[in-house]
Parts: C-alpha cells; sequence; structure tokens
C-alpha cells in the first residue's frame, strides 16, 4: 500500500502542531516521557518556527540553546518551555555533541517525518 505524499504531510503537520520548545537530552535519551533533559548553564528549551512541507517532513528555525558543559545525545520536542507535553525526539544526525566549558551552546535546526 502506498502513502501519498499529502497524507505523509498531514502527519508531520499534526507532529509540529503539538509542540514547538526544542530541548536537548543527555545519556540514554529521551524515551517515551522526555527523560534525561539537559540542566544547568543556563539550559532552557527554546522555541522554533515550523516551516510548512510538502513530502511529509517539517523543518523547524534554528534554535541556540544555552547548556551546561556535557554530551548530549538527541533534541527533543516539547509542548511548553517547561513542564509540558513531551512529543517526540531523535538523535543528533551527527552524533552526540559534547560541549566544554561555561557559556556554552548547541545551535539546533529540528525536523520531524511522517
Amino acid at each position: 500500500m502506498g502513502i501519498p505524499n499529502a497524507t505523509h504531510q498531514a502527519a508531520s503537520n499534526a507532529i509540529a502542531g503539538l509542540g514547538s520548545w526544542i530541548s536537548l537530552h543527555t545519556g540514554a535519551g529521551a524515551g517515551t516521557t522526555g527523560a534525561n533533559e539537559a540542566t544547568g548553564g543556563g539550559y532552557g528549551r527554546v522555541q522554533t518556527v515550523w516551516s510548512a512541507g510538502s513530502t511529509g517532513t517539517n523543518t523547524g528555525s534554528a534554535v541556540t540553546i544555552p547548556c551546561a558543559a556535557a554530551t548530549y545525545t538527541e533534541g527533543g520536542i516539547f509542548s511548553a518551555s517547561s513542564t509540558g507535553t513531551f512529543v517526540g525526539s531523535n538523535a543528533f544526525s551527527g552524533g552526540n555533541v559534547t560541549v566544554s566549558g561555561s557559556g556554552a551552546s548547541i545551535v539546533v535546526t529540528p525536523s520531524n517525518t511522517a
């Protein structure tokens, strides 16, 4: 059974509609609950603006997330800047990101594909 791009895009749009706050996760990653979210170093989720897609992918605007020195395994999506509902996560496309020193940050360009 084939699924047309419009159906994939409707699903991707629905995911984007659930949340736009991008998070960082360490260790074993976020799992299905948003576990292992970053702390310290001025960390806070940053809001992205999702673009309209047409082939089942929405890409968000690049966000700069302040963080403590650590190794981060993936980025996540939440419905709010704090607490809120965990939407999902994915490993970074280039592998784990390790930052050092104070005043560190990671630039993330989020995307979701359905």
